[in-house]
């Protein structure tokens, strides 16, 4: 199909419908296409039939300049000029004014001017085109979308920025928290040393007094062994002596006691010598602590001298501070002598200088005084000069302006018009009278009023005018954009409203089914169901929840238990899960008011919900995290430091 140039928008607002429309060949193809899509569901499509058997005679127009027929400007089948046998194309509205003027019957035909307005017996549609196009509207909302994936990089950044910050930050707090530790733990170590060192000092002592008692106590058994040696040596001299002599023939009745004594004395020799034994490795070992006790009180010791040190240092500063003392009263005495005898010239200087203080108060006083007239004589000179100046001076501009505007000269003005001259009277101007200056200069206060009253012309008000009337048709504009805008934005509103309400009753009846499948599995023989308290108004509705569990005849929910409104809520939750699915679910402590028997219910709606999404659940029942895969915790180290710890359990296989 050919068009002539400039008459695209009547054409397509002629065609209306037509526009999307098939060409088809002729009228069996296009009943071959209609089976075709219905046999396919293709759905619904407009065809247009080319080869149309009709007689294309266009409408007779008056000769009106700007209106010809549709026809004469559009090459296409016959079918399509069928549908522009009573179209007619005018310029503009003016057209279309006097083309309904110079010919009645046109209100039948269809009227398309150039800008696309179509004007029909029964409906006139058109106005401005300045409404934007779809393709704008997609690249504006390209654009939206463009900036929302850039404001989302920004808040994934800034987010990303967030998160490393506050890691910064923990790891901050985590390191102060060790530092303080170990800064505790010190302290700790610090205190445990000197106590030690005060035990240790303490058993230093003990040692030196148990070595000098272990060393009594040896001397003791070494001269015991020594006269016990002397008793063994006497005793085998003897006994040497008394085996060369001849065996007399004695009586063996002591030879019993003997031995028995014999025998006593190598018992307390064998007890004196375990003794001296035991008491000799009691020494080496007490030596051995004495040893090590003495490189500590070395130490010590050696921090006693340095503290020694410190302390003479500081006798000698103490010393020197006494001998300085010493000697303060007498430079004490000296320098209250020398502070009497300049305390004493500085009251001679004090009366000398108040008495010249007054005596210059006075002299500044007479010459303020004589100042002060001086300055009012010469203010006084000054101002007359200035008056005479400023007199000279008005009578130059004076003199200027009267020559300038009434081209009079000085003398002409002064013999003319001086305040010699009579001038006439307002109220009786035949009778001229004496010039007054009070009076002449109240009709000039007069003159100036009604004049200021007047005011200034403004040279610019055309132009000022043109501008606010420029400014007025562009607010003009604005305010009906801006009413259109705002028409168009409460469609949107009920649109939006519309479909807010469909999504919102769907899913309500989504959520009503669910409940109602999922309330007798925590509720066993029970019947409970949710419902709207205001239907015809989605937006603005409550919701009520009906709840009988089995036995009990209950009027409201605050009549239940606290396990039985725990499920009657949970009932509520799981079946908006169910009717609206998400990828995972976030529970805090939702079985803590229930016993047993309802806790395994609960838990079969949480295996059950395992299927399609993904539970995190914090809980203390153990029968919960039995059905869990992995279970976090938070335990706190023996550094006081809390860790999570995580465990992944191993699904058994039934």
């Amino acid at each position: 199909m050919r068009i002539d140039a400039g008459f695209e928008a009547a054409i397509s607002a002629a065609l209306g419908t037509l526009a999307d429309a098939i060409v088809a060949d002729n009228r069996s193809d296009a009943l071959d296409a209609i089976e075709h899509l219905k046999g396919n569901n293709g759905g619904r499509v407009e065809l247009v039939v080319a080869d149309v058997d009709s007689k294309i005679k266009p409408t007779n127009l008056p000769q009106i300049s700007g209106a010809r027929n549709a026809v004469d400007v559009v090459d296409a089948p016959t079918g399509i000029l069928a549908n522009l046998v009573n179209v007619v194309i005018v310029d503009d509205i003016a057209a279309a004014r006097a083309l309904y003027a110079a010919q009645p019957t046109a209100a039948k035909l269809v009227v398309i001017t150039k800008e696309g307005d179509v004007l029909t017996e029964s409906v006139i549609r058109g106005g401005s085109g300045q409404k934007p196009s779809k393709v704008e509207l997609v690249a504006e909302r390209d654009s939206a979308e463009s900036s929302l994936a850039q404001v989302n990089t920004t808040i994934d950044r800034l987010r990303a920025e967030l998160n490393s910050a506050r890691a910064l930050e923990t790891s901050a707090k985590e390191q102060t928290a060790r530092a303080l530790a170990e800064l505790k733990k010190n302290d700790a170590e610090l205190a445990s040393h000197a106590e030690k060192l005060g035990r240790l000092r303490v058993q230093v002592e003990d040692l030196d007094a148990e070595r000098a008692r272990l060393e009594r106590v040896a001397d003791t058994a070494r001269e015991g062994i020594a006269v016990a040696q002397q008793g063994v040596e006497q005793a085998v001299s003897l006994h040497e002596e008394f085996s060369k002599r001849e065996r007399p023939n004695l009586d063996t009745s002591a030879r019993v006691d003997l031995a028995l004594a014999l025998d006593n004395s190598r018992q307390k020799e064998l007890d004196v010598k375990v003794e001296l034994g035991s008491a000799t490795d009691r020494l080496r070992v007490e030596s051995e602590r004495a040893t090590a006790l003495r490189s500590q009180i070395g130490d010590a010791l050696d921090a006693i001298e340095r503290s020694k040190a410190a302390a003479q240092l500081q006798a000698r500063q103490l010393a020197s501070a006494q001998s300085v003392l010493e000697l303060l009263p007498v430079a004490i005495t000296a320098i209250e002598k020398s502070g009497q005898v300049a305390k004493l010239a500085l009251h001679d200087l004090e009366s000398k200088r108040r008495n010249q203080n007054e005596e210059l108060v006075r002299l500044r006083g007479e010459t303020s005084t004589v100042q002060n007239r001086l300055s009012a004589l010469t203010q006084t000179v000054h101002d007359i000069e200035l008056s005479n100046h400023e007199k000279r001076l008005n009578l130059a501009n004076l003199v200027s302006k009267a020559n300038e505007d009434l081209a009079l000269d000085q003398q002409v003005l002064v013999n003319e018009y001086g305040p010699d001259q009579l001038i006439p009277d307002p109220e009786n101007p035949e009778t001229p009278k004496p010039f007054v200056k009070s009076e002449q200069q109240k009709r000039l206060h007069e003159a100036e009023r009604l004049l200021e009253r007047l005011g200034r012309v403004n040279p610019l008000a055309l132009e000022e005018f043109a501008a606010l009337e420029q400014r007025h048709k562009f607010l003009t504009e604005q305010l009906a954009d801006l009413t259109k805008t705002r028409a168009d934005l409460m469609e949107i509103i009920k649109e939006l409203d519309s479909k807010m309400q469909s999504i919102f009753e769907e899913a309500f009846e989504d959520t009503k089914r669910a409940f109602e499948q999922v309330f007798p599995v925590l509720f066993p023989g029970g019947t409970g169901s949710i419902y709207l308290t205001d239907h015809d108004n989605m937006l603005t509705t409550g919701l009520e929840v009906n709840v009988k569990p089995a036995g009990k005849r209950i009027e409201r929910l605050s009549l239940l238990s606290g396990g039985e409104r725990s499920l009657a809520a949970l009932a509520l939750l799981v079946a908006i899960f169910k009717a609206r699915p998400s990828p995972f679910y976030v529970l805090d402590e939702v079985e803590a008011a229930l016993d047993d028997a309802n806790l395994g219910r609960l838990l079969d709606i949480f295996l059950d919900l395992k299927k399609s999404s993904q539970l995190v659940i914090i809980t203390h029942q153990k029968r919960t995290m039995e059905i869990a895969d992995a279970l976090y915790g938070v335990s706190m180290r023996q550094d006081g430091i809390s860790a999570v710890v995580s465990q992944r359990l191993e699904v058994s296989e039934d």
